[in-house]
C-alpha cells in the first residue's frame, strides 16, 4: 500500500535522472536518506523497484509498473491541494481547455449542461495546441481538455462527448458555392486547408481519411494563420476548408459554407486527470452519455 506520497515522488525523481546521486541534488537530501526512504517504499509495497549493480540501478518491471501509475497519481494529488485550497479561499473557477479545431461556441455548447447545473461556478474556456492543452490537463492547470478526433490518451483519462457535423467552407466565388449540397467526391482536385499538417493534428487525419474514403488523395495547404475561426482559411488561403460551422454565408459575404455528403460526423474527445472526480466533469459526460444513447 502507498502510504506517502512524498516517498512516491522521490522514486519517480530517482527513475527519471536514473541515479540516486542526481536525485538526491535535485530534491536537496542526502543520498542515504534518499536510498532509506525509497528502500521503505519497496517494504511497504512488497516488491523490488530497482536493480542495483554498484552505482548503476535499473527499473524492475514493477518499478515501471509504479513510474507509469505515479505521475498521473502525484498530478491528481497537486490538483487536489488545488482545488482544497481553492474551496477555503471561496474562489470558484472551471477551466476548460480547447483546441483551435474547436470553436467557442462549440464548446460552450458541450459545456451548457456544467454550467447550467453550476450556476455558482465561473467558467474560463482557454485556445491551447493540443501539445500545450495535454500537458495543462496533466499538471491541473486545465480541468477539462476537448479536442477533435480521437486520440490515444496515455496517462490520461479520455471519453467521446460529442459530434459534429462537417461541411465545407470555400470562396463565395467558387463553381461549388452555389450548390446546396456538396458531394465529397466533388472535391477530387481542390486544394484543402489544414490547420496542422497531417501526422501532427488528429482532425487534419481525420479530414485525409475521409477523402481517402472518397476515392481520391487531397491536395492540402496548411493555413498561414493560426488561431482564427476555420470559415477564414478559404480567404487566407484560397482553398476549400472543411469545417464544422452551420450552413450559410460568412465572413462579411466573401465565404459560404455548404452541406457536405454523404454525412460526416468528427467527434469531439473529452480528456482529463486520472484518479481524480468532479461533479462539474460528470454533468458533461453524463448529458453525452444520454444523448449517445437516445439516437
Amino acid at each position: 500500500m502507498l502510504r506517502d506520497l512524498r516517498r512516491v515522488e522521490q522514486f519517480v525523481t530517482v527513475a527519471e535522472t536514473g541515479s540516486f546521486t542526481s536525485a538526491a541534488g535535485r530534491l536537496h537530501l542526502s543520498q542515504q536518506a534518499l536510498s532509506s526512504s525509497v528502500r521503505q517504499l519497496e517494504i511497504d509495497l512488497g516488491v523490488a523497484l530497482f536493480t542495483r549493480a554498484g552505482r548503476r540501478i535499473a527499473l524492475t518491471p514493477a518499478g515501471a509498473a509504479l513510474l507509469a501509475e505515479s505521475r498521473p497519481l502525484l498530478a491528481a494529488a497537486r490538483t487536489v491541494h488545488a482545488h482544497v485550497r481553492t474551496a477555503a479561499s471561496g474562489e470558484h473557477a472551471w477551466v476548460v481547455g480547447h483546441s483551435p479545431a474547436l470553436s467557442g461556441a462549440e464548446v460552450y455548447e458541450l459545456m451548457e449542461p456544467a454550467i447550467d447545473a453550476f450556476p455558482d461556478l465561473s467558467f474560463t474556456f482557454r485556445q491551447l495546441y493540443p501539445d500545450v492543452l495535454s500537458a495543462g490537463v496533466r499538471d491541473g492547470s486545465v480541468q477539462l481538455g476537448l479536442r477533435r478526433g480521437i486520440a490515444p490518451t496515455g496517462d490520461l483519462s479520455g471519453a467521446v462527448i460529442g459530434y459534429h457535423r462537417v461541411r465545407v467552407a470555400m470562396d463565395s466565388a467558387h463553381r461549388l458555392a452555389g450548390a446546396d449540397c456538396v458531394d465529397i467526391a466533388e472535391l477530387a482536385g481542390e486544394r484543402l486547408a489544414l490547420w496542422a499538417p497531417p501526422g501532427s493534428s488528429y482532425f487534419s487525419d481525420f479530414l485525409m481519411s475521409a477523402c481517402r474514403r472518397a476515392g481520391f488523395e487531397p491536395d492540402y495547404v496548411v493555413s498561414r494563420v493560426q488561431g482564427a475561426a476555420m470559415v477564414a482559411a478559404p480567404v487566407t488561403t484560397g482553398a476549400i476548408a472543411m469545417v464544422t460551422a452551420e450552413p450559410g454565408i460568412t465572413m462579411g459575404g466573401r465565404v459560404r459554407v455548404v452541406d457536405l455528403e454523404p454525412t460526416l460526423l468528427v467527434p469531439v474527445q473529452a480528456v482529463w486527470q486520472r484518479h481524480t472526480v468532479s461533479a462539474v466533469r460528470d454533468a458533461v459526460l453524463t448529458r453525452s452519455e444520454t444523448e449517445r444513447i437516445s439516437r
